[in-house]
């Protein structure tokens, strides 16, 4: 894991917006427009992946997780099914009550109102009714594809309202230090200063592709 990990980095990437992430990163690296936060205003979760690929139809899997995620690990999981609840509102409070950051799910979840009481961050595609078995071996601490990203156990997952970055553990110095120096940039730049840029980056792109007015 990064050095950036172990000097306490979970934080300095809860700073950071997914937005400056994905200019970093580019867009390999976010997680498609399905996985949303499931209650709002979004509510800003980082910390390092805990990976768990469950069956489909099956959430075996996520409940032992929670078990086994250390606090402030975000749980992370490939299910490819949107019939059937990876999780519902105990499982989520319990999840909460031994230090998980917050669920970043490829699947479904259920007692929204609940989890949304609890103020428990769930990133996923959505809400039904329906439990899953628990009857499927999946698998923790594999690499997984979740929101169309390859997530690996430690890599850093940032979500807020714009969307799901995930920062791979090995560059996370780097790009923490990239994106510190993009936002400091930001602070000390007016919006009189941000148009003028932006209007010659404008102009010069029509000009390069033969825009005349």
């Amino acid at each position: 894991m990064s050095d950036v990990v172990e000097a306490g980095g979970f934080a300095e990437f809860g700073k950071v917006p997914s937005t400056t992430l994905a200019e970093v990163l580019g867009g390999a690296q976010v997680m498609d427009a399905g996985i949303r936060p499931l209650w709002g205003p979004g509510p800003r979760l980082a910390g390092p992946a805990y990976t768990v690929r469950c069956v489909p139809g099956d959430n075996l899997m996520l409940h032992a997780a929670i078990y086994r995620a250390v606090p402030g690990s975000v749980v992370v999981v490939e299910s490819g099914d949107l019939e059937y609840a990876l999780a519902g509102g105990n499982v989520c409070a319990v999840a909460r009550r031994r230090g998980i950051a917050g669920f970043v799910l490829d699947g479904l979840i259920r007692d929204l109102g609940e989890v949304r009481a609890a103020g428990f961050p769930v990133y996923a595609r959505g809400i039904v009714p329906v439990p899953g078995t628990k009857k499927g071996l999946g698998s923790l601490g594999a690499e997984v594809r979740c929101g169309g990203v390859s997530v690996r156990a430690g890599d850093i997952v940032v979500a807020d309202e714009e969307g799901v970055v995930v920062t791979p553990a090995g560059r996370a110095a780097a790009v923490l230090r990239t994106a510190g120096e993009r936002l400091a940039e930001e602070e000390t730049q007016s919006l009189d200063d941000w148009e003028a840029r932006h209007r010659a980056k404008v102009e010069a792109a029509l000009k390069a592709v033969g825009y005349t007015d």
